[in-house]
């Protein structure tokens, strides 16, 4: 296998959209297999082989199967460097890169889980009420932090004036904050980041 032969496993509105801009931003040859959740795909015995998790993204590689968008974001940064999406040279920026996608993913991504997935968590009904109910403020806390620290630079993209994968796993996650009834428009950095990648040619190419 080879670069052009990588193929990632896809769904629409899933954190998978992460992973699908940085392929495009490396302009990396990939198959993509999009499932349909609504059909339950993703727990198909075809897939299940794939990933046993039964989530998206899962990309295969000649070296095997990677799974989890932190893994997928830093393996397409460092597979593809020229298209420099990580700084690769700077640990402390580097780690730090890895620090906003380690809290998209632990944290962000969790609390909106809850609100749809609360069966992961509990099986008593009003648990799984009250988790729901509580979505709409554990999103607005966590980017409210997000706002405040790790967009309080003055630079267009995370790391400051440089783009890097951490941009399209905050786009990604951001856009889920509408359906979690909250209005992005209380985080203005957040909102300016979501319209300046709205601009990229690879966003647009992955959203069409």
């Amino acid at each position: 296998m080879t670069a052009s032969s990588l193929t990632l496993y896809f769904a629409p509105g899933t954190c998978a959209l992460a992973t699908r801009i940085a392929l495009l931003e490396a302009q990396a040859e990939h198959t993509l297999v999009t499932l349909d959740f609504a059909a339950q795909q993703q727990r198909s015995p075809e897939y299940l082989a794939i990933n046993p998790k039964g989530r998206v993204p899962a990309l295969v590689t000649e070296h095997g199967v990677l799974t989890e968008t932190c893994a997928l974001l830093l393996y397409v940064a460092q597979r593809f460097p020229v298209a420099n999406l990580a700084p690769l040279d700077d640990p402390f920026a580097l780690a730090r890169m890895q620090e906003l996608n380690s809290y998209l993913a632990s944290t962000v991504h969790v609390a909106h889980a809850h609100g749809r997935r609360g069966n992961r968590w509990a099986d008593a009904p009003e648990s799984i009420a009250d988790m729901q109910r509580k979505v709409p403020q554990t999103m607005a806390e966590s980017f409210e932090d997000i706002e405040n620290y790790y967009l309080r630079d003055s630079g267009p993209w995370v790391l400051g004036n440089r783009y890097s994968v951490a941009d399209p796993y905050l786009f990604t996650l951001a856009r889920w904050l509408r359906s979690d009834s909250v209005d992005i428009a209380q985080f203005p950095r957040v909102a300016a980041h979501q319209a300046r990648m709205l601009e990229r040619a690879a966003v647009q190419k992955a959203l069409g």
